[in-house]
């Protein structure tokens, strides 16, 4: 295994080179000081969601929501609590599909929730409708 990875900030989309033995130190973003793996979930926009999805080395899984979505707002805190439970192992993040219509059209996302897991610039499977915490992270830790 490789002693470093790349880790896309979330916020700001600098690239950032993690140490792997210090992903549960709580490393933080050499530009804005963002922790970078700190067990939560992060909102990021279209260019960030690019960027981070195409280069990341620690697996990345993405919830595609909006707003208006009953289900996607009830699976919110179980996301969260799978991001606590898997940190350090990965990094949550969500994009409003409503917001950046132009990932959905792109992924051929056709319902929501839908999450989707990235690892080394690939997809790795798609997990739809809204889960509870233990399905979501078995789901990570199946196909990772």
């Amino acid at each position: 295994m490789n002693d470093v990875v790349r880790l896309t900030c979330l916020a700001c989309g600098q690239a950032n080179r993690v140490p792997v033995a210090k992903l549960d130190a709580g490393p933080k973003c050499a530009k804005c000081g963002t922790p970078l793996a700190a067990g939560d979930v992060t909102a990021f926009d279209a260019r960030v969601h690019d960027k981070a999805t195409q280069t990341d080395e620690l697996p990345l899984i993405v919830d595609y929501w909006a707003p208006w979505c009953g289900p996607c707002r009830m699976m919110a805190p179980e996301f969260s609590k799978a991001a606590s439970a898997l940190q350090g192992k990965a990094r949550f993040a969500k994009i409003d599909t409503e917001q950046f219509p132009q990932i959905s059209q792109r992924l051929q996302i056709r319902g929501i929730p839908l999450l989707i897991l990235y690892h080394r610039g690939a997809e790795i499977g798609r997990l739809s409708g809204a889960r509870p915490a233990a399905e979501i992270e078995d789901f990570v830790r199946r196909n990772l």
